[in-house]
């Protein structure tokens, strides 16, 4: 499991990520959705595949990171 912080509110989001298939991929799915503003905190569950953010951010706008990052998303 991987987390990061940023500054903001907290209000948490379920996410279904595919595609992770290593330490390194969590770590990537992290950053991109740490790098939304709004958003307070990630934590990547790669063996269950789910993201799960608190803060701000719009659920579309952190499924667009993903994808931008080459990761599929979805709300859970």
């Amino acid at each position: 499991m991987v987390v990061q912080e940023s500054a903001g509110p907290a209000g948490p989001i379920l996410l279904t990520v595919s595609g992770m298939t290593c330490g390194g991929c969590a770590a990537a799915v992290s950053r991109a959705l740490t790098g939304i503003p709004g958003v307070v905190a990630a934590r990547v569950d790669l063996s269950a595949g789910r993201a799960t953010v608190t803060g701000t951010a719009q659920p579309q706008e952190l499924i667009r990171a993903l994808e931008a990052a080459g990761f599929g998303g979805e709300l859970a």
